[in-house]
């Protein structure tokens, strides 16, 4: 036992000198109004971690673990109105920057990678995630006409599964205008779905040397230049692979070469056809990276089941800003901590053991790695003679 709760474990592992250097550089401290940056960071973490679904449960939760906030770095517990306040003044911009200082450093740290295929690139998987929100309360949150909503524009790292690029827009914005600015690495693979069917910008990722995969839609316009022979004996899935070039408007628009590959998805009873500018790897990676696509769906769906982000605690757009960025900080210490528990946990079931442990005075580590006590099993007490 000791004398830090684990939540205070948990945000002591957050360094708070990144914080501090950020805070300075932007501001965020000079209305603070007794409420500073970084009790700011630790409420909104509570609300994840807690669940909260007001501002009141964050600032009760709060106060009745007084005792149990020594250790969270001087953090005062915020009223109602202080809290609303600095979510609808304090510059969101301080924790999406923190996010990514936090990502290289947690995501290092906790030896997130997959060793799945044999290529070196570097695999990212871009999607979009739409949340729903009241129009009449979230008015600039532009959607339909009597609907109103905000638009998640993904970059995730196949290493780890954590965003490496977020870009929050209204719900209007198609997604392949909202992948226009995501930052290229040179050699990598982008993997995504027909959305980004977009030959403007796959001739951009292609100018910067940057490969894709994507699933094209039906009415692609091309001509076949070559078919490549399949494999014979294996990866029966493959139907087709074949080089091809595009024709009418989208060749002005990506004048190169593609190679074009049909795969048959037989859990859905499919035909799944696929376009990329790799010319060189195998057609069943081909078909392996764009099944791994999958993993941005798991993404979203822990978000928004395991965090507070369907529903939001302010109304103003700086507000949802912060409450989705905090969210992504807390997605971040999650995956960190399951990395590093020898306990073989689900995400689900630490964020529920978590929730419920929150200020329990137990070592973070020896509880990641056995939060389960094993009873020892009795003595089997044998009496020669006794039948009864």
């Amino acid at each position: 036992m000791l004398n830090i709760s684990l939540f205070g474990q948990i945000i002591q592992k957050l360094d708070r000198s990144i914080f501090k250097k950020l805070v300075t550089e932007q501001q965020t401290d000079k209305h603070q109004k007794g409420f500073d940056s970084w009790s700011h960071l630790v409420s909104m973490l509570f609300c994840h971690f807690a669940k909260s679904q007001s501002l009141r449960d964050i600032s009760n939760g709060l106060r009745s673990a007084t005792g149990n906030l020594n250790h969270l770095g001087n953090v005062h517990s915020p009223s109602k109105s202080n809290l609303s306040y600095q979510n609808q003044n304090r510059s969101w911009e301080l924790f999406r920057d923190y996010y990514y200082a936090l990502q290289k450093q947690l995501g290092q740290h906790a030896g997130l990678k997959q060793v799945k295929f044999r290529i070196k690139s570097k695999i990212f998987l871009l999607d979009a995630s739409t949340i729903s929100l009241c129009l009449s309360l979230f008015d600039w949150a532009k959607y339909k006409t009597k609907k109103g909503a905000i638009k998640l524009h993904t970059l995730l790292d196949f290493d780890g599964n954590l965003p490496v690029y977020v870009n929050i827009t209204d719900g209007k914005t198609a997604d392949n205008k909202g992948a226009y600015d995501i930052p290229l690495v040179e050699n990598s693979v982008i993997v995504a779905d027909r959305f980004y069917n977009d030959f403007h910008l796959l001739n951009v990722w292609d100018s910067n040397k940057v490969f894709f995969v994507i699933r094209h839609k039906h009415n692609l316009k091309f001509n076949v230049i070559k078919e490549n022979e399949l494999p014979e004996n294996k990866h029966q899935h493959i139907l087709k692979d074949e080089i091809i070039e595009l024709t009418k408007k989208s060749k002005e628009r990506f004048p190169k070469k593609l190679r074009r590959i049909a795969v048959w998805d037989e859990k859905n009873e499919q035909t799944i056809e696929l376009i990329t500018n790799n010319l060189k790897w195998s057609c069943n990676t081909i078909s392996e990276l764009y099944k791994s696509r999958w993993d941005i769906e798991i993404f979203f769906r822990d978000i928004k089941q395991l965090l507070h982000i369907k529903s939001f605690i302010g109304t103003s757009q700086n507000a949802v800003m912060i409450q989705i960025w905090t969210a992504l900080i807390t997605i971040l210490i999650l995956k960190y901590l399951k990395a590093t528990a020898k306990y073989n946990w689900y995400l689900s079931n630490l964020v529920a053991f978590l929730r419920i442990n929150l200020f329990v005075k137990i070592d973070l580590q020896k509880w990641l790695d056995e939060p389960f006590l094993n009873k020892e099993k009795p003595p089997n007490i044998n009496v020669q003679g006794v039948l009864f």
